[in-house]
């Protein structure tokens, strides 16, 4: 295996549990050695029966998988040295935190002294060897959470798997936690696999996002390029903030193309997917991308009418809610520096950048 091969190949990867409907349809996806890559996608995408299988509790129907070359697809799960966290933790209620994080180990047949070297090093590394001899129901979701990682890592994996480790811990201590997570894939150097159906938590952790529906993989990325340049309509609405609107393609030229809405507006975008003149489109913007003008500063080109329904207040910015004819509301974005701050009720331009405004059949 040499330092470019990935460390894990999905090579024409399917699954069915019916025998007809494919919850996973013909997966090639590699995974580097050492990176954070996050699953993410919506219930039902095909992202937890993508882990699964790659963890050994769900087999292919059709296509192999591959661990450093070497096909893993009938291996057992036991025998594929991967660590993995679940949502629910699954400790072993009657058994101290040392006891539970030691588990591994003691399948293995490691050394009683070896065995209690590598569980320190475990729980030191998630700020819990403090608490090792209280049991899990004695502690809170958030270090219950620590401790199952703590296991995982125990044995040094070549590979940890994680299905929605932070889905049960309420908003602020998860936040801390993907940061937590963040640093100890940095410190260690493994190879993380994180299922979420989270944008927000992807964003953070990962280094790529394969982003899942209807069971194949819409786009894989950097999490920059995901955000700034989704490669389809799905990709656009589930990553991230979108304001939308409807239109037909009155022009194509080059990279761009013209769409017209149906109050007679026309706006100039990128044309991702290669629409053609007369197509239904959807021209799709990121709110922080959208300049609102006063309505005396009207823009040369790309500006539509709008006026502002409401105007919110969410700490690190504002968020305007804006009518513009014939179309959905649009939300736009605005720092708290800004120089123009409109008020409900105003009639304003959204300045709509052409490099910014991504086309979508």
């Amino acid at each position: 295996m040499s330092s470019n091969d990935p460390l894990v190949k999905f090579a024409g990867v399917q699954k069915t549990y019916d025998g007809s409907t494919l919850v996973v349809h013909d997966l090639n996806l590699e995974i580097q050695s050492g990176e954070f890559l996050s699953l993410l996608g919506p219930s039902g995408s095909g992202k937890t029966t993508t882990l699964m299988m790659l963890a050994g509790f769900e087999s292919p129907t059709a296509g192999e998988i591959f661990l450093k070359g070497k096909s893993i697809t009938k291996t057992p799960p036991h025998k594929r040295n991967f660590g993995m966290v679940f949502q629910n933790y699954a400790l072993f209620p009657h058994m101290t935190i040392a006891d539970n994080v030691a588990y591994p180990l003691t399948v293995r047949k490691f050394g009683k002294s070896e065995r209690e070297a590598k569980v320190l090093r475990a729980l030191e590394m998630v700020q819990m060897d403090n608490l090792s001899a209280r049991y899990p129901g004695q502690l809170s979701g958030g270090q219950q959470q620590r401790v199952a990682l703590a296991r995982a890592l125990v044995f040094d994996p070549q590979l940890v798997l994680m299905d929605e480790p932070l889905g049960a811990l309420d908003k602020q201590l998860r936040e801390h936690m993907q940061l937590e997570l963040k640093e100890i894939h940095r410190k260690l150097g493994l190879t993380f696999v994180y299922v979420t159906h989270d944008q927000s938590e992807a964003l953070t952790m990962s280094d790529r996002v394969a982003v899942f529906n209807d069971g194949a993989i819409q786009q894989i990325d950097g999490v920059t390029q995901l955000y700034e340049t989704p490669a389809n309509r799905f990709v656009a609405g589930f990553v991230g903030d979108n304001t939308v609107f409807q239109g037909k393609v009155s022009g194509v030229d080059g990279a761009h193309c013209t769409v017209q809405l149906a109050c007679g507006s026309r706006l100039t975008g990128l044309n991702v997917n290669a629409a053609k003149p007369g197509q239904s489109v959807q021209a799709c913007i990121r709110p922080e991308r959208i300049c609102p003008l006063s309505y005396s500063d009207q823009p040369a080109a790309n500006g539509l009418r709008a006026s502002v329904n409401d105007v919110i207040y969410l700490g690190d910015h504002l968020r305007l809610r804006c009518t513009v004819a014939t179309q959905a509301r649009a939300t736009v974005k605005i720092a708290l520096s800004s120089q123009s701050m409109p008020l409900a009720g105003d009639a304003i331009w959204l300045q709509l950048p052409p490099e910014h405004l991504r086309v979508y059949v």
